[in-house]
């Protein structure tokens, strides 16, 4: 029951919350106040990219603050409620500055370089910054385990001899060369347990949570394992990659698309007019819209996939179903959420519904 309830809470909350954001930037673009914000910021700079970077900080942290209870209360309040967190007030706050320190780094580069594709290709803009987000986004998988995910946690190779053994074997027989098997301290913020593959080519690591390693036997955590592993045996990182740019591409050039239809409407003339970048990111949202239960139903689908392999390759499925409902009961997850909300919101599948599908194999 608790489970639900917290569920339902932070999918409330997350939907208020994306409502509000819309209906926040819609109305400071349809009253001008983008443009006042704009020209007041010219006053004091006259670079382009100077007066863009204010822009996106100053909206950017006016919409933080007006978020801020809704952050406290999703992400302190409630985990802390439900004793899911090891956070102090003054942790979660450090945390939370890392991040947005890390987003700011990574952010405005980015930011910089679209509006370059504006300036300098017009309505074709989509084009080439679609091209450019791939790279970035290879590079970004590259250098997350190795510059990222240090700056959050503790990263140390794992000492249990036993495990590591069973994961290079799993390995071994997906064609897949690990050398990098680490722990991490998960346990720092959250009460939750996870594992995950992260990196790209020598960087590729699996990391496991030091909260997993504690309350999980080796027969159940090689069965997490033997499920990521089924995701490189179905192919599904190439697939993923290859279905996530020809999305990108898609989304960049019906956003450039709309855009330019919208920006009449809005009282704009010119798409390189920095007080008309909120409308962009109304498009984005929409779209966004459409798009979240289409990768959704993707992504089950794999799950399911995943799921066979890590029963066939292992042979453990009464491990994998105990593995699961452990792991659903201590990350407070949702056994059988309404089916609207799974079709749209979860990219796995329930857990009952994976475990009956395990029982059928």
């Amino acid at each position: 029951m608790n489970a639900k309830k917290y569920n339902n809470i932070k999918l409330s909350v997350g939907i208020s919350e994306s409502v509000l954001t819309f209906v926040l930037i819609l109305f400071f673009v349809s009253f001008k106040y983008s443009v006042f914000l704009e020209n007041y910021i010219r006053t004091f700079v006259s670079n382009d990219y100077g007066v863009l970077a204010l822009f996106t900080i100053i909206s950017g942290a006016v919409l933080s603050v007006l978020f801020f209870p809704l952050k406290y209360y999703v992400e302190f309040h409630l985990e802390h409620k439900y004793n899911l967190s090891n956070q102090t007030f003054i942790k979660w706050i450090w945390e939370d500055l890392k991040g947005l320190i890390v987003g700011i780094l990574i952010g405005m580069p980015i930011l910089f370089i679209f509006y370059f594709s504006l300036e300098t290709f017009g309505g074709y803009w989509w084009l080439p910054f679609s091209l450019i987000m791939f790279v970035v986004s290879v590079l970004l998988a590259k250098i997350v385990p190795i510059v990222i995910l240090p700056l959050f946690y503790k990263i140390s190779p794992l000492e249990n001899d036993d495990l590591k053994t069973r994961i290079l074997a799993l390995s071994s027989d997906v064609g897949m060369k690990v050398e990098n098997i680490f722990s991490f301290n998960m346990s720092k913020n959250t009460k939750k347990a996870n594992a995950a593959f992260t990196g790209l080519g020598k960087t590729k690591k699996i990391i496991l949570g030091d909260t997993l390693l504690a309350e999980y036997t080796n027969d159940e955590i090689e069965t997490v394992i033997a499920h990521e592993l089924g995701h490189y045996k179905h192919k599904h990182i190439i697939k993923n990659i290859m279905i996530s740019t020809v999305i990108s591409f898609l989304m960049f050039f019906s956003i450039a698309v709309l855009f330019d239809v919208s920006l009449r409407w809005f009282g704009f003339n010119s798409r390189t007019e920095i007080a008309s970048m909120p409308v962009l990111v109304l498009w984005s949202m929409l779209i966004g819209l459409i798009l979240t239960p289409i990768g959704n139903v993707i992504s089950r689908k794999f799950e399911y996939q995943a799921d066979n392999y890590a029963v066939k390759s292992t042979g453990k499925k009464k491990e994998f179903i105990e593995t699961l409902n452990k792991l659903t009961k201590q990350n407070l997850g949702d056994e059988e959420p309404h089916p609207l909300v799974e079709w749209f919101f979860y990219s796995h599948p329930s857990v009952k519904k994976r475990i009956s599908y395990i029982n059928s194999l």
